[in-house]
């Protein structure tokens, strides 16, 4: 007995053993189903690991079902993405042997309900709250009063809460870094009367496309002046160039606004920019972008000092808007650079119950000023361009920098308020701009980019804007010319001139409720609507490039607000 116990005790061993060496790594795989359970084919299923870098991608086959072989033990996360659905994420899945992870893909719509508030226990006591938005986890987000704004937190008992929350879907074609389908949830709080709060993000649905965000904080300081400070990141995966892809740029800006009586106003500050590549970066970008203003005022008269090293968006970026607090980037010599310069003015503003009048005169040195062409190629690649252009394949624009220059002007500007809340605003510019003159013949793409010049050129603009009564239309429209060889602004410092050649904006709210101030807003939003300003230049491979001051872009959707 004791020769069989031990016969048997090898063999034990000998079958252990043999199915440890003939086990294989251990493997993940599951299926990837909608809320209503029905699989979903050609879902992009990503393995994480934990600091959320890809280690691998797959596609959902006719079932739903993926597969990762061969996986190292270890801890994981597990992405499924897919078209009109948000993405899926199933974090610290520990993997020693084969592991099996079911993912469910939730619309916008699925992931938030609206629930009437209930106590947390039968004996607890109710509150004032009527509604509650809860998220698919039964987690409550925000809670809503029956007769009241929707609010998340008050400062003390008895305080008015105020926050205003804002979702938007809308669609944009033609928009570097922002093209197709945009989600965008904006909070602005203001807890007291001396503190405002704003919180923004936008995200393409459905993809890996670019992400914006931004966070901001305003303390009113009373006759001291006012504190404020802005964080805004850029990811955009889809951009390219230099031989790497996925565009990350991330910004804080802080500023002090100051008083000394009612003559003196000041405003000092700063932003510190990181911009990079998200993979096979050549180079960061790391700037300090300081700015100062300093003005006298008398009476309705105003003299004002401006510094600044900040050049503003390309379009008319709301301050809501992460993309209206970075400064562009493009390429050069297969480096990753920043639009930045110099610019100085000294000016006089006169303002009135009725009317405003402003001139100064300005010096600008501007340094890699980024020049937007419209590519007319089934893909562009980085390759065509050697290095030296930022592409946006789904746009199918590219970004390059143009060559330094220096200029000079005067601004002039008048503003006049007409009855009925509108507005009429008339500019007048001069200075340097680059001009790229037309050619008939084919250059290679470093023939079209050296062919960029500056030239004294001038700038006219009027633009209308108002609120229509009755129906609450909110509108305005705009129209600035200079000459169609220009690719670049004149006066490019002047932020709040208006953008070049025909634009026109449209908000209309569709009230449907008006006690607490919820409405849905319709919104189209059009710049150069004329597609004027465009100089084509056809490359030696065949290819088509559109440069112009501002590329015809249009937006537009819905505005939930609550």
């Amino acid at each position: 007995m004791r020769r069989l116990h031990l016969a048997l005790f090898a063999v034990l061993i000998g079958l252990g053993s043999s199915s440890a060496v003939w086990a294989g790594p251990p493997a993940i795989s599951g299926m990837v189903c909608d809320s209503a359970g029905v699989p979903q084919i050609g879902a992009v299923v990503q393995l994480l690991r934990p600091d959320m870098s890809v280690v691998s991608t797959v596609y959902t086959t006719a079932k739903g079902r993926f597969s990762f072989a061969t996986v190292l033990p270890g801890k994981y996360a597990v992405k499924a993405m897919g078209t009109a659905f948000l993405p899926s994420l199933r974090e610290n899945v520990r993997v020693r042997a084969n592991t099996v992870v079911n993912l469910t893909l939730n619309t916008l719509y699925e992931v938030m309900q609206w629930l009437p508030a209930e106590p947390r226990a039968v004996d607890a006591q109710k509150d004032d709250w009527k509604w509650t938005l809860r998220s698919a986890a039964n987690r409550p987000l925000l809670r809503w009063l029956e007769d009241g704004p929707l609010v998340v937190v008050s400062e003390k008992a008895g305080a008015v809460p105020k926050l205003k929350a804002r979702l938007m879907a809308t669609g944009q074609q033609g928009a570097f870094g922002e093209n197709g389908e945009r989600i965008t949830a904006e909070m602005e709080n203001t807890p007291s009367n001396s503190r405002e709060l704003l919180a923004r993000v936008d995200f393409e649905p459905g993809s890996d496309a670019g992400m914006e965000s931004m966070l901001g904080f305003r303390q009113e300081l009373g006759f001291a002046g006012s504190v404020q400070t802005v964080a805004a990141v850029a990811i955009h995966p889809e951009v390219e160039g230099a031989g790497a892809e996925g565009l990350d740029e991330a910004g804080v800006r802080t500023s002090e606004t100051l008083h000394l009586g009612d003559e003196f106003e000041g405003e000092v500050g700063s932003e510190q920019l990181v911009a990079r590549f998200a993979a096979k970066s050549p180079n960061t970008v790391v700037a300090a972008l300081p700015y100062a203003t300093a003005g006298w005022r008398d009476g309705d008269s105003t003299v004002r000092y401006r510094m600044t090293t900040i050049v503003p968006g390309t379009q008319a970026e709301g301050e809501s808007q992460a993309s209206g607090w970075l400064p562009a980037v493009s390429v050069q010599n297969g480096r990753l650079v920043l639009e930045r310069g110099l610019h100085q003015e000294i000016g006089w503003e006169r303002k009135t119950d009725t009317s405003d009048v402003a001139f100064l005169v300005y010096a600008d040195r501007i340094n890699h000023p980024v020049l937007e062409a419209m590519t007319r190629m089934a893909a562009a690649s980085d390759a065509q361009f050697g290095g030296d252009a930022l592409i946006d394949s789904s746009a199918h624009l590219i970004r390059v920098a143009g060559p330094n220059f220096f200029t000079t002007g005067v601004i002039a500007t008048v503003d006049h308020r007409l009855p009925a809340n509108n507005e009429i605003r008339v500019s007048f510019a001069n200075g340097d701009a680059l001009v790229m003159p037309a050619t008939r013949r084919t250059l290679p793409f470093s023939a079209v980019l050296a062919s960029a010049r500056p030239r004294r050129a001038t700038m006219y603009s009027i633009s209308l804007s108002g609120t229509l009564e009755g129906t609450g239309t909110r509108w305005r429209a705009s129209y600035r010319w200079q000459p169609e060889e220009t690719v670049t602004r004149v006066a490019p410092f002047a932020g709040d001139a208006a953008e070049p050649f025909f634009n026109l904006h449209l908000r209309q709210p569709v009230n449907y409720r008006r006690e607490g101030g919820r409405s849905v807003d319709v919104m189209v939003d059009i710049h150069n609507l004329l597609a004027q300003g465009f100089r084509p230049f056809v490359l030696t491979d065949g290819s088509v490039l559109m440069f112009a001051q501002d590329q015809r872009s249009v937006s537009g959707g819905f505005a939930f607000t609550f």
